[in-house]
């Protein structure tokens, strides 16, 4: 029992900062580009309950992991304003990429922490249970945060890719573009879990983020390997 307890923890610690980051993130963001909602609405916390939606944080993940279909979710999304931003065609860009790169950031904090940690106590024979502890939240880290950060750049609507895209087309084509947000969620729904339910072997998020996930593990262990002096 205390086994799994401590795996569950190493596991939800990393998760709930990369989300309240992700989100906190995209706040700070629009807040320095001029649009202080996030702000105003309390949103600027570190504060996981502020930033919990009941449906596509708990209920959503959870459904989809019992099913054993491809488990996704959301936070509640930071209200951020355009129209209130200095340049709103380039700050939603900005504040849409902040949140990815709040996880880029992470985890090269975890790499640089599981570097020293393995620099420390790689050459002790049996390291103690508080150490393997940390080597598996670090681990952790990693992975979540890699994971996140690329999930949220495809480039689909309500992905935070889809506001760089729309931000990098021509105008028509960003409004056209822009046109689809209102089905965003179903598309995705329909893409990653329907589909592949019905169909199978389809993964599109795997097609999609395999080669960039293993891609950056392996940059993130290089940093990890040369802290350590492996």
């Amino acid at each position: 029992m205390n086994d799994t307890l401590l795996k569950a923890a190493a596991l939800i610690v990393p998760m709930v900062f990369a989300i309240v980051f992700h989100e906190v993130a995209h706040g700070l963001a629009a807040k320095w580009l001029g649009d202080p909602t996030a702000q105003e609405r309390g949103r600027l916390s570190l504060n996981p309950i502020r930033h919990v939606d009941p449906v596509g944080t708990v209920v959503l993940p959870g459904a989809l992991a019992l099913m054993g279909l491809p488990v996704f979710g959301w936070a509640k999304p930071v209200p951020v304003v355009p129209q209130r931003m200095r340049n709103p065609r380039l700050g939603m860009m900005l504040s849409a990429a902040a949140g990815p790169a709040s996880n880029f950031i992470q985890a090269l904090v975890g790499a640089v922490l599981l570097g020293l940690l393995v620099a420390a106590y790689g050459s002790v024979e049996e390291p103690g249970e508080g150490v393997r502890f940390l080597v598996t939240m670090l681990s952790y880290v990693l992975m979540i945060n890699v994971f996140i950060g690329l999930f949220n750049l495809i480039p689909v609507p309500p992905f935070d890719g889809s506001h760089i895209v729309e931000g990098l087309l021509p105008r028509p084509l960003a409004q056209a573009y822009g046109s689809i947000r209102g089905y965003g969620l179903l598309l995705v729904l329909l893409v990653i879990v329907v589909l592949p339910y019905l169909i199978p072997g389809f993964d599109p998020v795997g097609a999609i983020i395999d080669k960039p996930f293993k891609a950056m593990m392996d940059l993130y262990g290089a940093v990890v390997k040369g802290i350590a002096g492996a």
